[in-house]
């Protein structure tokens, strides 16, 4: 059954930058399909870790000696290493073990992840953020407990990681995958010529490496303040905390996040309420 889009949807007559990579198509056909000029510069790229032998030891550590819990932080993380099981030939192993330990997931992406495998998660945190997995482990006995944790790409999780230790947890980390650039320097210099000179109303981040490239590009070009003033002319929508977190921490105001399911579609919604509203 197609999609019932409002014939007069707030979006109608805007432009919009999409930062996103991996499911660029389909959010750019939620904005095109509501009357919206879209600009597509994928930032980033995500790519199997380059460590091939770091990321299968640990598979095999894995099923030989599996961890009390596994924490899994994002949705791509399980596919990823699912992938290398596969290519490894351990992957009915790897999923059997997974299968009996206790899966804590950050948010419903890696739980969707795990229904792939046929699997679901034992715990979710209490909110898709780190603050929210360790919300939920604080009511879990982790002294001498062996924990894996499934890394957010290449970023070390310090916060997490700490308080883990703090609970005298024995941890083993893996990083199934890391973030690589996408367009080339030319064009996010481009983009943020756009932003200054008012020509995009609204950019949707969907991932913080999505900013963080945007602003190294920034900062290397010797373009932060404009940057900066681009965006604060500009309607800047996060598909969730974390991302609004990433753009608050930086003095990026976000005026539109959606509340309680944070994907692609309810981003989309959220931005047509926001924008019905200030009309």
């Amino acid at each position: 059954m197609p999609i019932k889009i409002p014939v007069a949807s707030s979006l109608k007559g805007t432009t919009v930058a999409l930062p996103e990579s991996r499911q660029l198509d389909v959010l750019a056909a939620l904005f095109e399909r509501r009357g919206s000029t879209v600009i597509r510069i994928p930032l980033v790229t995500i790519l199997d870790s380059p460590d091939r032998q770091a990321v299968e030891s640990w598979l095999s550590e894995f099923i030989a000696d599996p961890p009390d819990y596994l924490i899994i932080l994002t949705g791509e993380g399980i596919r990823r290493l699912a992938g290398f099981a596969r290519r490894a030939g351990c992957l009915e192993g790897f999923t059997q073990v997974l299968s009996v330990t206790i899966k804590v997931c950050r948010g419903p992406k890696p739980g969707r992840a795990l229904k792939e495998l046929g699997l679901d998660p034992d715990l979710q945190g209490k909110q898709p953020t780190t603050a929210g997995i360790i919300a939920t482990l604080d009511a879990l006995q982790l002294r001498d407990a062996r924990v894996g944790v499934q890394l957010y790409g290449e970023d070390p999780n310090v916060q997490l990681i700490d308080y883990l230790t703090a609970r005298q947890a024995g941890i083993s980390t893996v990083a199934p995958y890391v973030y690589a650039a996408e367009s080339d320097t030319q064009r996010v210099t481009q983009l943020i010529g756009q932003l200054l000179a008012g020509e995009i109303d609204l950019i949707a981040f969907t991932s913080k490496p999505q900013f963080g490239r945007l602003l190294s590009v920034a900062r290397t070009a010797g373009q932060e303040p404009e940057l900066l003033r681009g965006l604060a002319q500009t309607l800047v929508a996060a598909v969730g905390p974390v991302v609004a977190a990433q753009l608050a921490g930086q003095g990026v105001r976000v005026d539109i996040t959606p509340r309680g399911s944070y994907f692609m579609k309810p981003m989309v919604r959220e931005i047509e309420r926001y924008l019905a509203r200030e009309s």
